[in-house]
């Protein structure tokens, strides 16, 4: 392991338990200075327990955070002052104007009532809200209290920026417009900490993701990284009822050669691009043996790919799992 100079973040066998429910397992990470680093899981998979403890919300059972050098359990408040936070929901004063609501998080961050207004003006002008400063944030839309969230958690110009699904449910154009934000913030050199549930966002954005199951890290890399994990070549996707799935698997086997296997309630293969031209033949053969498929597909590998890959089914079916394990941890106050 490289020096801790050379990171923003150092995670070292980090572990969280809820009584007998071990929510985090000995992970290890490291989040360079400068990057976007996504971090990805199912809900229950342990990543907002280890959000948590990176922002000092709780204490780790075991194992250390390192944020630039500093311990965040023993020099909490110095960690206090380098990492900014933009929550999920968006939480703004609808009755207080956009100036007013900066004001009171200026304060909170205890930034010095000499420097106050200044940093507020930068922030309302970062956000394009200048115009609006003195209107009241529950007229915005949603894109602009979103922006106000985001500057907000700015305000005392932190090293770090941890956003909790910063674009969740904004409309197409407020959410690139979020997205040309992050990258706009990235580019003038700050370390970005992005969860997602939209997984072509931490394609897009991430220059690297760990993807975290169960409350242990399954995989990091650059998305092209993870997507070659799972395959070098194409992906053949054939949906086929039970009763028919054995019957493709005999016929694409002893025709063209593919060996299909199971995966995630459909049947697939890796085949190399010069098979490509067989897609309508494939299609021809099933139809004269009298089998009929609900779909056929080629594709790329992509991030959902990984997902199902790592985590045995993919990302959006395992938003809503994990029920019995969430359920223990609020048992014990999570």
């Amino acid at each position: 392991m490289n020096s801790s100079n050379s990171y923003s973040v150092v995670i070292k066998k980090l572990s969280k338990k809820f009584g007998d429910f071990e929510a985090v397992k000995d992970i290890n990470f490291e989040i360079k200075h400068g990057e976007i680093f996504g971090i990805l899981g199912p809900n229950g998979a342990g990543k907002t327990t280890t959000l948590n403890m990176i922002l000092g919300l709780l204490k780790p059972t075991g194992g250390s955070i390192l944020i630039e050098g500093n311990d965040n359990v023993e020099e909490s408040e110095k960690v206090k002052q380098i990492i900014g936070f933009m929550t999920q929901e968006t939480v703004v004063d609808s009755y207080l104007t956009a100036r007013d609501n900066l004001r009171i998080f200026a304060r909170l961050y205890h930034i010095p009532e000499s420097q106050v207004e200044q940093k507020v003006n930068h922030a309302l002008e970062e956000a394009n809200l200048l115009s609006f400063a003195d209107v009241a944030a529950g007229t915005f839309s949603g894109g602009m209290q979103r922006r106000l969230n985001l500057v907000k958690s700015m305000i005392q110009e932190p090293k770090i920026l941890i956003l909790d699904e910063p674009t969740t449910g904004l409309d197409v154009q407020s959410r690139v417009s979020m997205w040309n934000e992050i990258k706009r913030l990235n580019h003038e050199g700050m370390t970005i900490i992005l969860t997602t549930q939209y997984l072509e966002e931490a394609d897009s954005l991430c220059d690297r993701i760990a993807i975290i199951d169960h409350g242990t890290v399954k995989a990091i890399g650059t998305a092209q990284e993870l997507k070659r994990m799972v395959s070098k070549g194409n992906i053949l996707g054939i949906n086929a009822s039970e009763k028919d799935e054995e019957k493709v698997l005999k016929l694409l086997k002893s025709k063209f050669g593919i060996a299909l296997v199971h995966n995630n309630n459909r049947l697939e293969a890796t085949i190399d691009s010069d098979m490509l031209g067989n897609m309508a033949k494939i299609a021809q053969a099933l139809d004269r043996e009298g089998i009929n498929v609900e779909a056929i597909s080629m594709h790329l590998p992509t991030m959902d790919d990984v997902f199902i890959k790592l985590t045995g089914s993919s990302f959006r079916d395992k938003a809503g799992e994990q029920q019995s394990s969430m359920n223990k941890v609020s048992k014990y106050g999570r």
